[in-house]
């Protein structure tokens, strides 16, 4: 039961759609719970408030506008990994905070099982 962070895209409304779509356009798993056990060590110590809001059963989104703040927290989560597979994981995720950060009509959705 992991929490998987996917960089949704966002599909402009047509004429015939009243409101705009988004699109799935890469994916970080987290099949082995990486993420959630880096949560687990840093959750409750005041930097990272965003990232404490991961639920992982629910679907939290991280909009553009809040790229930089997950880029920032998302190096506490490295100051924390231990093992390779971590350190992957964070660096994944960070390149995903970055296109979200570079290119405004994304976001990023961390989805739970």
């Amino acid at each position: 039961m992991g929490v998987d962070a996917v960089l949704y895209r966002l599909v402009r409304a047509g004429p015939a759609r009243r409101s705009p779509s988004y699109v799935a356009s890469e994916v970080v798993a987290d099949s082995d719970d990486v993420l959630l056990d880096l949560l687990k060590r840093v959750r409750g110590g005041g930097r990272t408030p965003l990232l404490d809001r991961v639920d992982p059963l629910g679907e939290m989104v991280v909009s553009a506008g809040s790229a930089a703040q997950l880029l920032a927290e998302l190096r506490c989560l490295a100051e924390a990994a231990r093992a390779p597979a971590e350190v992957e994981h964070v660096r994944r995720l960070a390149l995903l905070a970055r296109r979200c950060l570079n290119t405004r009509d994304v976001e990023i959705r961390f989805e739970g099982d």
